[in-house]
């Protein structure tokens, strides 16, 4: 069955040049809930108690549970293809003999499983030995071995998929970098910001709202300009707009950076910087990360389109990952001072500027390699 992201893309026709603006306010709805949720947890749980956070977590659950009642009373009714049909392939299974309650055994005792091991994969990988970049990586391959070996596929295909797998290496950069938020980028919100206005205090954890609050404020933006340049025959294609994001977020970082130079330990700077940032950072994702989801609609054929929607979270994942590491880079006051490849982060400037050039060098490399990709993705979908 199809998940959620290749839903979005199914709602429309092959070539239809309004897939990229519908994924950019199927972003924005993700994003509603982005920007509630760190408001919603950080009054609840940021109270100085650290164990008060675990009303967040229920908080979380709530909210998770109230989407799902939603989608199983709406989605006869909205999610249908241009034809009016339910969206997916026909189930192999559907006129099996089976009674409705062996797959609904089969169902959730396949999620029951998957569950527990996740979570004993997550548990290993955090008390034991570091296991998940391994495993990551061992997916991908198979998945791309499995794909690229296939009789049943078409060299044209494989070559779209192809494209679908250098622009996920390409996300490892961007999503990297950009998921300090939840980790240096609100150490910096709580050590280093004034976050006073008038006599009150604005709580570190309410900064993450900022960026899904961009998002509902410029998605219809960029969803209208994407429609409007599509019309003049002018709208870049889709690894172009994905090498702008990886711009405009090393630009982000150039900002904040260039805001913390020469500036004391003891000094907080101004929120304004902060704010700008996540202000830029979001346009990037606007340029990247709705396209990345459009992209692999276009590109993957239909019965991989699901698995290839995973491969693509797969590189968030790995990004996620490759985020925690790059974290431990951020300078701190009587500890050891970090380093990464023989340089030194000795503060803040240096710590932004590790992710100007990670991002910078990967936007320039995607610039460079925009026209090859462009060719392996055939005709008119490369938009």
């Amino acid at each position: 069955k199809p998940n959620i992201s290749s839903m979005v893309g199914q709602l429309y026709t092959k070539g239809d040049r309004r897939t990229d603006a519908a994924y950019t306010i199927f972003y924005m709805g993700i994003n509603v809930g982005g920007a509630l949720g760190p408001l919603v947890c950080g009054f609840l749980g940021d109270t100085g108690n650290p164990a008060d956070f675990k009303w967040g977590f229920m908080a979380a659950g709530i909210g998770m549970l109230i989407g799902i009642f939603i989608f199983n009373q709406l989605k006869n009714k909205l999610l249908v293809s241009p034809e009016g049909q339910a969206l997916g392939l026909v189930p192999l299974h559907a006129n099996n003999t089976k009674s409705i309650t062996s797959r609904l055994i089969l169902t959730y005792g396949g999620i029951i499983a998957l569950s527990i091991t996740a979570i004993g994969l997550l548990y290993i990988d955090a008390t034991k030995f570091g296991i998940l970049t391994y495993l990551l990586v061992v997916s991908v391959l198979g998945i791309g071995l499995m794909l690229f070996s296939a009789q049943s596929l078409t060299k044209v295909d494989k070559q779209r998929i192809s494209v679908i797998f250098i622009t996920a290496f390409f996300v490892i950069f961007f999503w990297s970098a950009f998921e300090q938020a939840g980790a240096s980028l609100t150490f910096f919100a709580e050590e280093q910001t004034q976050r006073n206005i008038g006599i009150l205090t604005i709580p570190a954890s309410f900064f993450q709202s900022l960026n899904s609050v961009f998002i509902i404020m410029l998605a219809p933006l960029f969803a209208l300009l994407w429609l409007k340049l599509g019309n003049r025959k002018l709208e870049p294609s889709s690894p172009t707009k994905m090498a702008l994001g990886l711009f405009l977020l090393a630009i982000g970082y150039l900002v904040i950076a260039y805001g913390v130079k020469g500036v004391e330990a003891s000094t907080k700077v101004s929120m304004l910087w902060l704010t700008s940032m996540y202000a830029l950072h979001t346009c990037g994702e606007l340029c990247l990360s709705p396209i990345g989801l459009s992209l692999v609609n276009k590109l993957a054929p239909l019965r991989f389109a699901s698995l290839l929607m995973a491969v693509w979270f797969l590189a968030n994942a790995a990004a996620n990952k490759t985020a925690g590491i790059l974290s431990a880079l951020y300078p701190e006051t009587g500890k050891p001072t970090p380093s990464l490849l023989g340089f030194e982060i000795s503060g803040l400037y240096e710590f932004f500027m590790v992710f100007v050039c990670m991002a910078g060098t990967a936007s320039i490399v995607l610039f460079t390699i925009t026209k090859y990709l462009e060719k392996l993705m055939h005709s008119e979908v490369v938009k």
